[in-house]
């Protein structure tokens, strides 16, 4: 058995595919439009050739209403190189760092749609420091 993708339904696709290809870096690797069923499926991939898992964005045309979030879902988790670097990318393209990365391990942020979105610092994590180790954290994830 082989871990394939996760789905997310999002409300506005173009609102989603700016959070996940321009802020946090994912890439689009395919797109499907189905005319008939009213609904794009787009496929978005980390970038790292050794990492085949995608994300699945479901956009239902006729969606009107919020998704309700729960958090059965859980979230989708990416490790970083650099986990300050992204969390200061992120924030400076208007991202909320719900969880700030006080251990400079890891940090939560949120999709437009409210999936929550865990940041781990690849490998050892990097000693802590300002401005990140006195953020409190903000909401949930």
């Amino acid at each position: 058995m082989r871990y394939l993708h996760t789905m997310l339904r999002v409300r506005d696709l173009d609102a989603a595919l700016d959070f996940f290809v321009n802020k946090l870096g994912l890439t689009e690797s395919r797109r499907s439009v189905n005319e008939r069923g009213r609904f794009t499926l787009v496929f978005l991939k980390s970038g790292d050739p050794a990492d085949p898992a995608e994300v699945e964005l479901t956009y239902n045309w006729d969606q009107t209403e919020p998704y309700p979030t729960g958090r059965f879902f859980g979230h989708l988790a990416y490790a970083v190189d650099d986990i300050y670097a992204t969390c200061e990318r992120l924030r400076a393209a208007g991202v909320d760092i719900l969880r700030p990365p006080r251990d400079g391990h890891m940090a939560f942020i949120k999709s437009p749609d409210g999936h929550s979105i865990e940041l781990l610092q690849r490998g050892e994590s990097l000693p802590p420091r300002e401005p990140w180790l006195s953020q409190p954290n903000q909401g949930s994830w």
